[in-house]
Protein backbone atom coordinates (compact mmCIF):
# COMPACT_ATOMS: atom_id res chain seq x y z
CA UNK A 1 0.00 0.00 0.00
CA UNK A 2 3.18 2.10 0.10
CA UNK A 3 5.12 4.60 1.96
CA UNK A 4 5.59 8.05 1.42
CA UNK A 5 8.88 9.47 1.62
CA UNK A 6 9.88 12.60 3.64
CA UNK A 7 10.43 14.68 0.46
CA UNK A 8 9.56 18.47 -0.81
CA UNK A 9 6.01 17.88 -1.39
CA UNK A 10 3.05 20.30 -2.97
CA UNK A 11 1.00 20.13 0.25
CA UNK A 12 1.53 18.36 3.79
CA UNK A 13 -2.21 17.17 3.16
CA UNK A 14 -4.68 17.20 0.74
CA UNK A 15 -8.51 16.50 1.32
CA UNK A 16 -10.55 15.09 -1.30
CA UNK A 17 -13.93 16.44 -0.27
CA UNK A 18 -14.79 19.76 0.55
CA UNK A 19 -18.23 18.82 2.83
CA UNK A 20 -18.33 19.79 6.43
CA UNK A 21 -16.41 16.80 7.67
CA UNK A 22 -13.42 17.20 4.85
CA UNK A 23 -13.68 20.82 5.87
CA UNK A 24 -12.93 19.85 9.62
CA UNK A 25 -9.95 17.94 8.16
CA UNK A 26 -8.48 20.83 7.03
CA UNK A 27 -9.01 23.39 9.00
CA UNK A 28 -8.00 21.08 12.76
CA UNK A 29 -4.79 20.12 10.36
CA UNK A 30 -4.02 24.03 9.07
CA UNK A 31 -4.42 24.99 12.42
CA UNK A 32 -1.80 22.24 13.66
CA UNK A 33 0.83 24.36 11.22
CA UNK A 34 0.47 22.12 8.33
CA UNK A 35 -0.37 23.48 4.62
CA UNK A 36 -3.41 21.85 3.20
CA UNK A 37 -5.33 21.84 0.04
CA UNK A 38 -8.75 20.60 -0.26
CA UNK A 39 -10.15 19.42 -3.72
CA UNK A 40 -13.85 19.52 -4.64
CA UNK A 41 -15.70 18.58 -7.45
CA UNK A 42 -18.91 20.06 -6.47
CA UNK A 43 -19.94 22.50 -3.88
CA UNK A 44 -17.89 23.53 -1.52
CA UNK A 45 -19.73 22.61 2.10
CA UNK A 46 -20.96 19.08 0.25
CA UNK A 47 -24.52 17.45 0.42
CA UNK A 48 -25.36 18.57 4.07
CA UNK A 49 -25.54 22.26 3.63
CA UNK A 50 -26.95 22.26 -0.14
CA UNK A 51 -28.85 18.52 -0.28
CA UNK A 52 -29.73 17.11 3.08
CA UNK A 53 -29.41 18.29 6.79
CA UNK A 54 -30.31 21.89 5.72
CA UNK A 55 -32.58 21.89 3.65
CA UNK A 56 -34.40 19.08 4.65
CA UNK A 57 -34.89 20.70 8.18
CA UNK A 58 -35.90 23.90 6.42
CA UNK A 59 -38.61 22.40 5.04
CA UNK A 60 -39.94 20.33 7.91
CA UNK A 61 -39.99 23.08 10.37
CA UNK A 62 -42.90 25.40 8.85
CA UNK A 63 -45.00 22.34 9.18
CA UNK A 64 -44.02 21.40 12.94
CA UNK A 65 -44.62 24.81 13.83
CA UNK A 66 -48.07 24.71 12.95
CA UNK A 67 -48.97 21.54 14.46
CA UNK A 68 -47.28 22.98 17.34
CA UNK A 69 -49.44 25.92 17.67
CA UNK A 70 -52.73 23.27 17.22
CA UNK A 71 -52.26 21.49 19.91
CA UNK A 72 -52.35 24.82 22.34
CA UNK A 73 -56.01 26.20 23.14
CA UNK A 74 -55.77 29.75 22.12
CA UNK A 75 -53.06 29.86 19.35
CA UNK A 76 -54.90 26.72 17.94
CA UNK A 77 -57.32 29.43 16.97
CA UNK A 78 -55.05 31.41 15.62
CA UNK A 79 -54.04 28.94 12.69
CA UNK A 80 -56.60 30.20 10.33
CA UNK A 81 -55.08 28.72 6.52
CA UNK A 82 -52.33 26.45 4.87
CA UNK A 83 -48.91 26.45 5.05
CA UNK A 84 -47.45 28.76 2.03
CA UNK A 85 -45.60 26.01 0.47
CA UNK A 86 -43.88 28.70 -1.70
CA UNK A 87 -42.49 30.52 0.87
CA UNK A 88 -41.60 27.41 2.73
CA UNK A 89 -39.50 26.78 -0.92
CA UNK A 90 -37.69 30.17 -0.79
CA UNK A 91 -36.30 29.94 2.71
CA UNK A 92 -35.04 26.40 2.17
CA UNK A 93 -33.13 27.85 -0.83
CA UNK A 94 -32.27 30.82 1.51
CA UNK A 95 -30.47 28.10 4.02
CA UNK A 96 -28.71 26.54 0.75
CA UNK A 97 -27.09 30.06 -0.57
CA UNK A 98 -28.94 29.38 -3.53
CA UNK A 99 -26.83 26.54 -4.39
CA UNK A 100 -23.98 28.99 -4.63
CA UNK A 101 -20.47 28.47 -2.31
CA UNK A 102 -19.04 31.40 -2.71
CA UNK A 103 -19.68 31.52 1.25
CA UNK A 104 -17.94 28.63 2.24
CA UNK A 105 -15.29 29.06 -0.34
CA UNK A 106 -14.47 32.50 1.38
CA UNK A 107 -14.65 30.87 4.89
CA UNK A 108 -11.58 28.29 2.96
CA UNK A 109 -9.61 30.98 1.85
CA UNK A 110 -9.95 32.54 5.64
CA UNK A 111 -8.63 29.86 6.68
CA UNK A 112 -5.53 29.46 4.89
CA UNK A 113 -6.83 26.35 3.28
CA UNK A 114 -6.52 25.87 -0.44
CA UNK A 115 -8.97 25.27 -2.72
CA UNK A 116 -8.70 22.83 -6.35
CA UNK A 117 -11.71 22.63 -7.89
CA UNK A 118 -12.13 19.28 -9.89
CA UNK A 119 -12.09 15.36 -9.43
CA UNK A 120 -9.58 14.06 -7.54
CA UNK A 121 -7.99 10.45 -6.95
CA UNK A 122 -5.65 8.84 -5.89
CA UNK A 123 -2.34 7.73 -8.14
CA UNK A 124 -0.18 6.03 -5.44
CA UNK A 125 0.81 6.82 -2.39
CA UNK A 126 1.05 10.28 -1.27
CA UNK A 127 -0.53 11.37 -4.69
CA UNK A 128 -3.36 13.12 -5.88
CA UNK A 129 -4.33 13.46 -9.86
CA UNK A 130 -6.66 15.87 -10.39
CA UNK A 131 -7.70 16.60 -13.78
CA UNK A 132 -4.04 16.73 -15.90
CA UNK A 133 -2.23 17.59 -12.57
CA UNK A 134 -0.74 15.30 -10.31
CA UNK A 135 -0.10 16.71 -6.60
CA UNK A 136 2.03 14.97 -4.03
CA UNK A 137 1.39 15.48 -0.26
CA UNK A 138 2.83 14.08 3.04
CA UNK A 139 -0.64 12.56 4.26
CA UNK A 140 -3.53 12.00 1.97
CA UNK A 141 -7.67 12.30 3.82
CA UNK A 142 -10.65 10.73 1.81
CA UNK A 143 -13.53 12.79 2.92
CA UNK A 144 -15.72 11.85 0.41
CA UNK A 145 -19.14 10.83 2.01
CA UNK A 146 -22.07 8.95 0.86
CA UNK A 147 -24.00 8.05 -2.30
CA UNK A 148 -27.97 6.80 -2.22
CA UNK A 149 -28.33 3.06 -2.91
CA UNK A 150 -31.20 2.37 -5.76
CA UNK A 151 -32.96 -0.40 -4.59
CA UNK A 152 -33.01 -3.70 -7.75
CA UNK A 153 -36.53 -2.79 -8.85
CA UNK A 154 -37.59 -3.67 -12.36
CA UNK A 155 -37.89 -0.18 -14.24
CA UNK A 156 -36.79 1.52 -11.02
CA UNK A 157 -33.70 3.63 -12.54
CA UNK A 158 -35.91 4.17 -16.09
CA UNK A 159 -38.84 5.97 -13.86
CA UNK A 160 -36.03 8.29 -12.95
CA UNK A 161 -37.07 8.73 -8.96
CA UNK A 162 -35.99 11.70 -6.86
CA UNK A 163 -33.44 10.89 -4.48
CA UNK A 164 -33.46 12.76 -1.79
CA UNK A 165 -31.33 15.47 -3.65
CA UNK A 166 -34.35 15.96 -5.85
CA UNK A 167 -36.74 15.62 -3.04
CA UNK A 168 -34.59 18.77 -0.79
CA UNK A 169 -34.09 20.57 -3.78
CA UNK A 170 -37.54 20.39 -5.07
CA UNK A 171 -39.64 23.64 -6.95
CA UNK A 172 -42.79 22.34 -6.52
CA UNK A 173 -44.49 20.27 -3.86
CA UNK A 174 -46.15 17.41 -6.15
CA UNK A 175 -49.96 16.72 -5.72
CA UNK A 176 -49.26 12.79 -4.94
CA UNK A 177 -45.74 11.38 -3.51
CA UNK A 178 -44.92 7.66 -2.98
CA UNK A 179 -41.91 7.18 -0.51
CA UNK A 180 -40.03 4.04 -0.98
CA UNK A 181 -38.44 3.93 2.38
CA UNK A 182 -38.94 3.67 6.21
CA UNK A 183 -36.11 4.82 7.40
CA UNK A 184 -34.96 8.70 8.67
CA UNK A 185 -34.56 10.47 5.47
CA UNK A 186 -37.85 8.86 4.36
CA UNK A 187 -39.92 9.45 7.25
CA UNK A 188 -38.51 13.02 7.46
CA UNK A 189 -39.50 13.83 3.57
CA UNK A 190 -42.97 12.39 4.41
CA UNK A 191 -43.71 14.70 7.07
CA UNK A 192 -42.18 17.26 5.14
CA UNK A 193 -44.02 16.59 1.72
CA UNK A 194 -47.15 16.22 3.12
CA UNK A 195 -47.34 19.28 5.65
CA UNK A 196 -46.60 20.76 1.92
CA UNK A 197 -50.01 19.44 0.94
CA UNK A 198 -48.91 16.53 -1.24
CA UNK A 199 -50.73 13.45 -0.73
CA UNK A 200 -47.94 10.63 0.53
CA UNK A 201 -47.83 7.20 0.69
CA UNK A 202 -44.83 5.68 2.67
CA UNK A 203 -43.64 2.33 1.57
CA UNK A 204 -41.63 0.07 4.21
CA UNK A 205 -40.35 -3.76 3.42
CA UNK A 206 -40.53 -3.55 7.79
CA UNK A 207 -41.34 -1.73 10.30
CA UNK A 208 -40.43 1.89 10.83
CA UNK A 209 -36.81 1.64 12.20
CA UNK A 210 -36.70 -1.67 13.12
CA UNK A 211 -33.42 -1.62 14.77
CA UNK A 212 -34.50 1.46 17.09
CA UNK A 213 -36.61 0.57 20.16
CA UNK A 214 -39.46 -1.37 19.36
CA UNK A 215 -41.99 1.92 20.20
CA UNK A 216 -39.81 4.46 17.87
CA UNK A 217 -41.17 2.58 14.87
CA UNK A 218 -45.03 2.73 16.87
CA UNK A 219 -45.31 6.34 17.54
CA UNK A 220 -43.90 7.54 14.41
CA UNK A 221 -46.26 5.23 12.34
CA UNK A 222 -49.49 6.30 14.16
CA UNK A 223 -47.99 10.13 14.04
CA UNK A 224 -47.69 9.64 9.89
CA UNK A 225 -51.37 8.41 9.56
CA UNK A 226 -52.85 10.73 11.70
CA UNK A 227 -50.31 13.27 9.59
CA UNK A 228 -52.66 12.14 6.42
CA UNK A 229 -49.87 9.59 5.59
CA UNK A 230 -50.62 6.23 4.13
CA UNK A 231 -48.37 3.80 5.58
CA UNK A 232 -47.44 0.75 4.09
CA UNK A 233 -45.65 -1.82 5.82
CA UNK A 234 -44.31 -4.96 4.22
CA UNK A 235 -44.95 -3.05 1.09
CA UNK A 236 -42.65 -4.58 -1.41
CA UNK A 237 -42.74 -2.84 -4.84
CA UNK A 238 -41.61 -4.82 -7.59
CA UNK A 239 -41.91 -2.68 -11.08
CA UNK A 240 -42.02 0.95 -11.46
CA UNK A 241 -43.68 2.83 -14.76
CA UNK A 242 -43.23 6.48 -15.45
CA UNK A 243 -46.17 7.09 -18.27
CA UNK A 244 -45.66 10.00 -21.45
CA UNK A 245 -47.58 12.52 -18.84
CA UNK A 246 -44.10 11.88 -16.44
CA UNK A 247 -47.12 9.68 -14.01
CA UNK A 248 -45.17 7.25 -12.04
CA UNK A 249 -46.97 3.93 -11.05
CA UNK A 250 -45.46 0.96 -8.63
CA UNK A 251 -46.95 -2.24 -8.62
CA UNK A 252 -46.77 -4.20 -5.46
CA UNK A 253 -45.92 -7.43 -4.52
CA UNK A 254 -49.50 -8.68 -3.99
CA UNK A 255 -50.57 -6.69 -7.28
CA UNK A 256 -51.63 -3.45 -6.23
CA UNK A 257 -51.02 -0.39 -7.84
CA UNK A 258 -50.08 3.02 -7.27
CA UNK A 259 -49.72 5.73 -8.92
CA UNK A 260 -48.35 9.36 -8.28
CA UNK A 261 -46.76 12.35 -10.00
CA UNK A 262 -43.66 11.74 -7.94
CA UNK A 263 -41.42 8.97 -6.64
CA UNK A 264 -38.85 9.16 -3.72
CA UNK A 265 -36.50 6.32 -3.01
CA UNK A 266 -34.71 6.77 0.18
CA UNK A 267 -33.91 3.07 0.84
CA UNK A 268 -30.06 4.03 2.33
CA UNK A 269 -26.47 5.06 1.52
CA UNK A 270 -23.25 3.77 1.24
CA UNK A 271 -19.32 5.24 1.29
CA UNK A 272 -18.50 6.59 -1.64
CA UNK A 273 -15.65 5.14 -2.57
CA UNK A 274 -16.34 5.40 -6.64
CA UNK A 275 -13.47 6.20 -8.83
CA UNK A 276 -11.10 7.61 -5.82
CA UNK A 277 -7.92 5.18 -7.12
CA UNK A 278 -7.88 2.95 -4.16
CA UNK A 279 -6.40 0.21 -6.53
CA UNK A 280 -3.01 2.44 -7.32
CA UNK A 281 -2.38 1.83 -3.73
CA UNK A 282 -3.60 -1.70 -3.40
CA UNK A 283 -6.59 -1.07 -1.78
CA UNK A 284 -10.84 -1.82 -2.08
CA UNK A 285 -14.08 -0.26 -1.72
CA UNK A 286 -14.25 -1.54 2.05
CA UNK A 287 -11.84 0.99 4.54
CA UNK A 288 -11.13 0.04 8.11
CA UNK A 289 -9.71 2.31 9.78
CA UNK A 290 -7.92 3.36 13.69
CA UNK A 291 -9.26 5.69 16.05
CA UNK A 292 -7.35 8.57 14.20
CA UNK A 293 -8.72 7.78 10.55
CA UNK A 294 -5.51 6.04 9.74
CA UNK A 295 -6.69 3.18 6.82
CA UNK A 296 -5.26 0.36 8.13
CA UNK A 297 -1.87 -0.86 6.83
CA UNK A 298 -1.41 2.65 5.42
CA UNK A 299 1.01 5.39 7.67
CA UNK A 300 -0.62 8.11 5.24
CA UNK A 301 -3.77 7.77 4.11
CA UNK A 302 -7.14 8.42 6.27
CA UNK A 303 -10.60 8.22 5.48
CA UNK A 304 -13.14 10.00 7.72
CA UNK A 305 -16.79 10.65 7.75
CA UNK A 306 -19.04 8.61 5.71
CA UNK A 307 -16.37 6.88 3.41
CA UNK A 308 -15.38 4.91 6.28
CA UNK A 309 -18.78 3.64 6.89
CA UNK A 310 -18.21 3.65 11.00
CA UNK A 311 -21.37 6.14 11.23
CA UNK A 312 -23.09 7.61 8.45
CA UNK A 313 -23.71 11.03 10.59
CA UNK A 314 -22.51 14.45 9.69
CA UNK A 315 -21.92 15.27 13.65
CA UNK A 316 -19.87 12.01 14.01
CA UNK A 317 -18.13 12.35 10.77
CA UNK A 318 -17.36 15.90 11.71
CA UNK A 319 -16.17 14.72 15.21
CA UNK A 320 -13.99 12.03 13.43
CA UNK A 321 -12.57 14.87 11.68
CA UNK A 322 -11.41 17.30 14.45
CA UNK A 323 -9.31 13.59 15.82
CA UNK A 324 -8.21 12.84 12.53
CA UNK A 325 -7.18 16.63 11.64
CA UNK A 326 -5.22 17.20 14.90
CA UNK A 327 -3.71 13.52 14.42
CA UNK A 328 -2.37 14.05 10.80
CA UNK A 329 -0.53 17.71 12.01
CA UNK A 330 0.99 15.72 14.91
CA UNK A 331 2.24 13.08 13.22
CA UNK A 332 3.22 15.09 10.29
CA UNK A 333 5.15 18.21 12.35
CA UNK A 334 6.20 16.00 14.89
CA UNK A 335 4.26 17.14 17.65
CA UNK A 336 3.15 14.92 20.70
CA UNK A 337 0.21 12.62 20.08
CA UNK A 338 -2.90 12.28 21.93
CA UNK A 339 -3.96 8.90 20.91
CA UNK A 340 -4.74 7.41 24.59
CA UNK A 341 -8.42 6.38 24.56
CA UNK A 342 -10.46 9.69 24.88
CA UNK A 343 -7.36 11.25 23.86
CA UNK A 344 -8.11 14.65 21.50
CA UNK A 345 -6.75 12.73 18.39
CA UNK A 346 -8.79 10.22 18.81
CA UNK A 347 -12.54 8.85 17.93
CA UNK A 348 -13.43 6.78 21.09
CA UNK A 349 -17.25 7.49 21.16
CA UNK A 350 -17.78 6.19 17.82
CA UNK A 351 -17.91 2.93 19.65
CA UNK A 352 -20.10 3.95 22.66
CA UNK A 353 -22.29 7.06 22.17
CA UNK A 354 -23.34 8.27 18.39
CA UNK A 355 -26.36 10.56 19.07
CA UNK A 356 -28.45 10.45 16.14
CA UNK A 357 -32.35 12.82 15.93
CA UNK A 358 -34.62 12.34 13.17
CA UNK A 359 -36.53 15.56 12.74
CA UNK A 360 -39.84 13.70 12.41
CA UNK A 361 -43.32 15.41 14.74
CA UNK A 362 -42.84 13.59 17.13
CA UNK A 363 -39.13 13.23 17.15
CA UNK A 364 -36.84 11.04 17.81
CA UNK A 365 -33.33 11.43 19.60
CA UNK A 366 -30.93 8.69 20.15
CA UNK A 367 -27.93 7.21 21.48
CA UNK A 368 -25.89 4.27 22.54
CA UNK A 369 -27.21 0.68 22.61
CA UNK A 370 -31.04 -0.09 22.30
CA UNK A 371 -31.85 -3.17 25.05
CA UNK A 372 -31.75 -5.70 22.24
CA UNK A 373 -28.42 -4.48 20.84
CA UNK A 374 -27.13 -4.44 24.35
CA UNK A 375 -28.12 -8.14 25.41
CA UNK A 376 -27.32 -9.77 22.20
CA UNK A 377 -23.47 -8.17 23.04
CA UNK A 378 -23.90 -10.03 26.34
CA UNK A 379 -23.89 -7.07 28.58
CA UNK A 380 -25.86 -7.49 31.82
CA UNK A 381 -28.73 -4.66 31.69
CA UNK A 382 -32.05 -3.27 32.68
CA UNK A 383 -34.36 -1.23 31.07
CA UNK A 384 -36.60 1.49 32.12
CA UNK A 385 -39.34 3.24 30.61
CA UNK A 386 -41.48 6.36 31.29
CA UNK A 387 -44.10 7.99 29.49
CA UNK A 388 -43.52 11.43 28.76
CA UNK A 389 -47.45 12.71 28.79
CA UNK A 390 -47.41 12.02 32.50
CA UNK A 391 -44.00 14.36 32.96
CA UNK A 392 -45.30 18.57 33.94
CA UNK A 393 -43.40 19.94 31.59
CA UNK A 394 -44.23 17.63 28.28
CA UNK A 395 -48.11 18.29 29.43
CA UNK A 396 -47.71 22.31 29.41
CA UNK A 397 -45.47 21.84 26.37
CA UNK A 398 -48.60 20.81 24.35
CA UNK A 399 -52.09 19.10 24.96
CA UNK A 400 -52.22 15.54 24.05
CA UNK A 401 -48.46 15.46 24.46
CA UNK A 402 -47.13 11.80 23.09
CA UNK A 403 -43.94 10.35 23.98
CA UNK A 404 -42.09 8.01 25.92
CA UNK A 405 -38.25 7.63 27.66
CA UNK A 406 -36.06 5.17 27.49
CA UNK A 407 -32.23 4.12 29.08
CA UNK A 408 -30.50 1.20 29.27
CA UNK A 409 -28.63 1.03 32.16
CA UNK A 410 -25.56 -1.50 32.75
CA UNK A 411 -26.29 -3.33 35.87
CA UNK A 412 -22.34 -4.39 36.73
CA UNK A 413 -20.98 -0.35 36.59
CA UNK A 414 -24.53 1.04 36.92
CA UNK A 415 -24.01 3.81 34.37
CA UNK A 416 -26.13 4.24 31.07
CA UNK A 417 -25.71 2.74 28.08
CA UNK A 418 -28.04 4.13 25.93
CA UNK A 419 -31.07 6.01 25.53
CA UNK A 420 -33.94 6.71 23.41
CA UNK A 421 -36.43 9.66 23.64
CA UNK A 422 -40.13 9.87 21.64
CA UNK A 423 -42.28 12.98 21.51
CA UNK A 424 -42.14 16.46 20.17
CA UNK A 425 -39.03 19.26 20.98
CA UNK A 426 -37.26 15.90 22.60
CA UNK A 427 -33.94 16.51 20.52
CA UNK A 428 -32.73 18.73 23.00
CA UNK A 429 -33.42 16.38 25.51
CA UNK A 430 -30.19 13.99 23.81
CA UNK A 431 -27.05 15.82 24.77
CA UNK A 432 -27.42 15.48 28.23
CA UNK A 433 -27.77 11.50 27.79
CA UNK A 434 -24.54 11.73 25.50
CA UNK A 435 -22.71 13.47 28.29
CA UNK A 436 -23.86 10.91 30.66
CA UNK A 437 -22.68 8.26 28.60
CA UNK A 438 -19.27 9.16 27.30
CA UNK A 439 -18.74 10.73 30.88
CA UNK A 440 -19.92 7.30 32.38
CA UNK A 441 -21.70 9.01 35.07
CA UNK A 442 -22.98 6.54 37.25
CA UNK A 443 -26.94 6.56 38.60
CA UNK A 444 -25.75 7.93 41.84
CA UNK A 445 -24.20 10.62 40.91
CA UNK A 446 -27.06 11.28 38.14
CA UNK A 447 -29.35 11.39 41.18
CA UNK A 448 -27.76 15.09 41.90
CA UNK A 449 -28.14 16.49 38.49
CA UNK A 450 -31.61 17.96 39.43
CA UNK A 451 -33.90 19.04 36.41
CA UNK A 452 -35.67 22.44 36.20
CA UNK A 453 -39.55 22.12 36.64
CA UNK A 454 -41.44 22.33 35.15
CA UNK A 455 -39.61 21.13 32.03
CA UNK A 456 -39.50 17.90 29.89
CA UNK A 457 -36.07 17.22 31.45
CA UNK A 458 -37.68 16.13 34.50
CA UNK A 459 -38.33 12.96 32.75
CA UNK A 460 -34.69 12.43 33.89
CA UNK A 461 -35.86 11.85 37.54
CA UNK A 462 -39.16 9.72 36.36
CA UNK A 463 -36.74 7.37 35.08
CA UNK A 464 -34.37 7.46 37.99
CA UNK A 465 -37.42 6.70 40.11
CA UNK A 466 -38.37 4.00 37.93
CA UNK A 467 -35.19 2.37 38.10
CA UNK A 468 -34.93 2.87 41.98
CA UNK A 469 -32.11 3.84 44.45
CA UNK A 470 -29.47 1.68 44.99
CA UNK A 471 -29.45 -0.12 48.00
Amino acid sequence: MGHVENAQHDYDLIVLGAGPVGENVADYATKGGVRVAIVESELVGGECSYWACMPSKALLRSGHAVRAARRLPGARQAVTGAIDSAAVLERRTEFTSGWKDEGQVAWLDSAGIDLIRGHGRLAGPGRVQVAERSYSAGAVALATGSVPVLPDIAGLAEARPWGTREATSADHIPRRLIVIGGGVAGTELAFAYSSLGARVTLLSRRALFHREEPFVGELLAAALVGEGVEVRIGAAPVRVDRDADGLVTVVLDDGDELTAEELLVATGRRPNTDDLGLDTVGLGPQLKVDDTMLVDGTDWLYAVGDVNGRALLTHQGKYQARAAGEAIAARLTGAPSSVERWGRQVATADHVAVPQVVFSDPEVASVGLTEARAREAGRNVRAVEYDLAQVAGASLHADGYTGRAKLVIDQDRQVIIGATFVGQDVADLLHSATVAIVGEVTIDRLWHAVPAYPTISEVWLRLLETYGRSS
